[in-house]
């Protein structure tokens, strides 16, 4: 019978019955089941993972059929971990699992597109000269020109192109810049390197080949942590997360694990199963809060002051009144808290905390000859005076040493935390306080701005004969967390329920937390770090890292756990994860993407200060510097706007600076030659004359900014909010959303070390070069836009600090349409610039 027949009732045939009318045998066409056959055939399967900054780094299996990838699934071929400790696998979300998606998607990008008033403009400017850096130069001298195509970028208006030509006007472009206004002035910014590292090289290889500037984005981004740079000098480190299953207490604080963290998130759930007790800290119930034992739910914004409440619990219950001999011991070894701090004096009689004390401040050096000037002091509990190895001075000495020991004895010096017991004296040490502050959106606690807190001080005999009072970081600390310690401080709280600052019940005015959750989970904490010898861990992220003042945040839960000595135990410490970081094979890789085998130092800026400058948003800045200042602080030596400091901080040396000086850099050479001095020499003389500026002095000179921008593993404009609408107006020259006033409108304060216009330059950037494999926000308002290939189209590695494995991206098939890797992109451009460059 026919297919058409079959699907009429009355022309069925009537199948066989059987075991007493259950089952009946049919003879219907069952073809059906072919496609579904063929739905799950494939051809191969490639190993690889997703180069996307989620710190997944999770290794996949890739299905291809016929040359097209079908699906992913994830690999489950994980090393094993030791017998009591969960396995890796299996790793993944259904993010990953929808990724084959993109790769034949209507928003994938097939061919390279250009700008149409552009490259009308360059074809008439070839015709006109032979010399495409010419060609370039001749629409770059022609203000109606340029006005022409950078004031449409962002409305459309692409069409296809072809390699060889964009090619060839790129590296046009990128030597014209560099003969006229430096190699400085053609920039490149792309994210995290340990998603594609070989990607992320490809670019900042070419940029350093030509001394051109790299920018930052773990700062950018506000994924960078400023308070572990300010703890430990280091950007950040932190365990995998296996070790979470070591751990014996677990606070989730503003990191929401299971949303952000989905291929790790069975770690969290595994080590309840072993009696470890889980808090979310978080002002919404988010999904990780219904993982945990317990809920907080402090006011947004408050994360400093609740911390600051738990640590006060923490030093008063285990370091004043029942001291834990692992905490103590912990911190003399490992913290700067026994080291001495000068006191300074101020006019109403009590003293401020000054710098650390030097060796050199004391008569000999103490007996150290080599760096004394970056070596600190503590007392030893036979309150001596003496000199620990490990400061700076000893890392960068004439034999580095790192460890804890007397140098003239050769013995370890125990260290004395605390000058109480041997002090001569007490004296009243000032605080800043902000709690007060009223604001509309956060509560206050009021009390006076300058908190006079009473110290045990010991008085010194420097060098030069002078006597000065030093107290220990210890004291000081314990003093700013307002514990009393009999010194008749007025200031300092004898019980939790006072609404002093720092306190339980300050806290609970603060954050909106009752009083005894604080006081129970800080105890709890701080137990288990006792009992288990630092196993108690603060998971951390975006939560309370994307705020202002997120320093402080951040430094308030640091403090916990170096009060609990819980930093660099298994199971223990903090576990910050805002961006995939942890770049494994890092020494190998820094030749390759910073053209070590060529060139150094490479050229590399900030991103912050980058945009904040060149895309005018300091213009629009009514933030003061005397609004955030210490009520401490002399309010004479912070004048001038924000931006103010920053170019301060450049021209110090403290900050990078690109682009960095007010000509071009290779003419300065040649100017340095002709008066005879080194590159150096006459630089710091021109400097000093006055007759050369640096660039961030004159970011509106018409010579100082940013004109070739790379952007590639990123979508600049439209993931970030840090301006868009400025770099719009400013950076692209095209229409914006701004709604503020610029400060000349608004008689706001005005820079003292930048040069103010009254007009500032829009449309800055002559061309914009963007990579993607997809049309994103950046895309739509390049001037040029390359199709790149995507993660299953390449070969390239990735790591992340969640776990030990290095994942490849393997080419599961060839790029699609005319798509090519970063790599290939990069090597043609550079192959272009080498032609024209002559």
């Amino acid at each position: 019978m026919s297919k058409l027949l079959d699907r009429f009732r009355y022309f069925k045939q009537k199948g066989e019955i059987f075991a007493d009318g259950h089952g009946q045998v049919m003879h219907s066409n069952r073809d059906w089941e072919d496609s579904y056959r063929q739905r799950w055939q494939f051809d191969k399967i490639v190993r690889s993972t997703h180069g996307v900054n989620c710190t997944g780094s999770c290794s996949w299996k890739i299905y291809v059929k016929n040359g097209l990838v079908t699906w992913e699934i994830q690999q489950t071929d994980y090393p094993r971990t030791r017998p009591d400790l969960p396995n890796h696998e299996p790793r993944g979300c259904p993010r990953g699992a929808s990724y084959s998606w993109y790769l034949y998607s209507a928003n994938r990008l097939k061919y390279p597109l250009i700008r149409k008033r552009l490259i009308e403009l360059w074809r008439e400017a070839l015709k006109q000269h032979s010399d495409p850096v010419l060609a370039w130069a001749s629409i770059m001298n022609d203000p109606q020109k340029c006005l022409s195509y950078k004031q449409v970028r962002g409305r459309g208006g692409f069409i296809r192109s072809n390699w060889q030509e964009l090619n060839q006007l790129i590296a046009a472009a990128n030597v014209w810049t560099i003969k006229t206004y430096g190699p400085d002035r053609v920039a490149g910014f792309s994210p995290i390197p340990a998603m594609s590292m070989v990607s992320y090289a490809a670019g900042t290889r070419y940029l350093s080949l030509l001394g051109g500037t790299c920018l930052s984005f773990y700062d950018w981004y506000c994924d960078l942590p400023p308070a572990s740079p300010m703890t430990w000098g280091e950007q950040t480190d932190v365990p995998e997360s296996a070790d979470w299953y070591n751990s014996s207490y677990i606070i989730a604080w503003g990191s929401n694990v299971p949303q952000t963290r989905t291929p790790d998130a069975h770690f969290f759930t595994e080590v309840r199963y072993k009696g470890t007790k889980t808090i979310a800290i978080t002002p919404d119930y988010s999904e990780v809060a219904k993982l945990c034992d317990q809920w907080l739910a402090p006011k947004q914004g408050t994360d400093s002051a609740l911390a600051m409440a738990m640590g006060h619990v923490i030093l008063k219950e285990f370091h004043l009144d029942n001291p834990s001999d692992y905490f103590i011991n912990y911190c003399r070894r490992y913290s700067d808290m026994p080291m001495l701090v000068m006191l300074e004096p101020r006019d109403d009689g009590s003293y401020v905390p000054g710098r650390m004390v030097r060796a050199s401040d004391l008569v000999d050096g103490l007996g150290e000859s080599n760096n004394p000037q970056w070596k600190t002091v503590a007392v030893n509990t036979a309150g001596e005076l003496v000199v620990p190895n490990g400061s700076i001075g000893f890392r960068w000495g004439e034999k580095g040493k790192w460890n804890l020991e007397s140098i003239a004895a050769g013995t370890e010096t125990e260290l004395s935390l605390t000058l109480l017991g041997q002090h001569d004296a007490v004296a009243g040490v000032a605080f800043p306080y902000f709690g007060g502050i009223e604001n509309p959106h956060f509560r206050s606690v009021k009390h006076n701005p300058v908190l006079v807190r009473q110290l045990p001080v010991k008085n010194l005999t420097l060098a030069d004969g002078s006597t000065c009072p030093v107290v220990s970081v210890y004291d000081l600390v314990l003093a700013n967390y307002g514990l009393d310690r009999g010194l008749e401080d007025e200031n300092s709280a004898k019980d939790y329920a006072e609404i002093k600052p720092y306190t339980p019940a300050w806290g609970e005015q603060i954050t909106g937390v009752p009083r005894q959750y604080i006081e129970t989970i800080a105890r709890e904490f701080a137990d288990t770090a006792h009992k288990t010898h630092g196993r108690s861990m603060i998971i951390l992220g975006a939560g309370v890292n994307h705020w202002y003042h997120m320093d402080m945040n951040y430094r308030g839960m640091i403090n916990m756990l170096i009060f609990c000595g819980c930093v660099g135990q298994s199971g223990g410490g903090w576990a910050h994860y805002v961006g995939q970081e942890k770049l494994r094979p890092q020494t190998g890789w820094l030749p390759l993407a910073f053209a070590f085998d060529w060139n150094r130092p490479p050229r590399q800026m900030n991103s912050t200060s980058f945009f904040y400058n060149h895309s005018s948003q300091w213009r629009y800045e009514k933030v003061t510097a005397q609004e955030l200042l210490s009520p401490l602080a002399d309010a004479s030596k912070y004048s001038g706007h924000l931006i103010d400091f920053n170019v301060r901080a450049e021209r110090m040396g403290w900050l990078p600076s690109a682009p960095q000086l007010g000509r071009n850099p290779l003419s300065l050479k040649a100017e340095a030659d002709k008066a005879g001095l080194s590159p150096t020499e006459f630089t710091a003389q021109a400097l000093k004359s006055g007759d050369l500026r640096m660039a961030c002095e004159q970011p509106d000179s018409g010579s100082n900014h940013p004109r070739n921008l790379f952007v590639w593993r990123s979508n600049l404009l439209g993931s970030s909010g840090k301006g868009h609408e400025y770099m719009q107006k400013y950076l692209l020259g095209t229409e914006s959303g701004i709604q503020g006033e610029e400060l000349g409108a608004s008689d706001g304060i005005k820079p003292e070390e930048v040069e103010w216009q009254t007009a500032a330059i829009e449309g800055k950037l002559d061309l914009l070069v963007t990579l993607d494999f997809r049309m994103s926000s950046t895309c739509l308002f390049s001037d040029i836009v390359l199709p790149t290939a995507t993660w299953y189209e390449k070969d390239d590695m990735n790591t992340s600090d969640m776990h030990p494995f290095i994942h490849p991206l393997s080419a599961a098939v060839d790029p699609a349409w005319e798509s090519r890797s970063d790599w290939e992109i990069y090597k043609g451009i550079a192959k272009a610039f080498s032609q024209v460059c002559v």
